[in-house]
């Protein structure tokens, strides 16, 4: 499954929508995405399942690739 994950850059800084970025990440569930996460700088803000419809529309954005961690 692919999941969409909106994080912020560093745990330390307040967030800020402007600074919000989309990861997009596979994993076997929610918890496994964040698990995968713990250990990286991001502040995670939001973590979305995609549907198949949704996976395809986020596939046509030229800024769509896969995080592996």
């Amino acid at each position: 499954m692919i999941f969409k994950v909106f994080v912020q850059q560093s745990k330390e800084e307040v967030p800020l929508r402007e600074r919000t970025k989309a990861l997009y990440i596979e994993g076997e569930s929610e918890r496994d995405v964040r698990d995968k996460l713990k250990t990286t700088p991001y502040l995670i803000e939001s973590v979305q399942l995609l549907s198949e419809a949704h996976l395809e529309y986020e596939k046509q954005s030229e800024n769509f690739t896969i995080t592996e961690l």
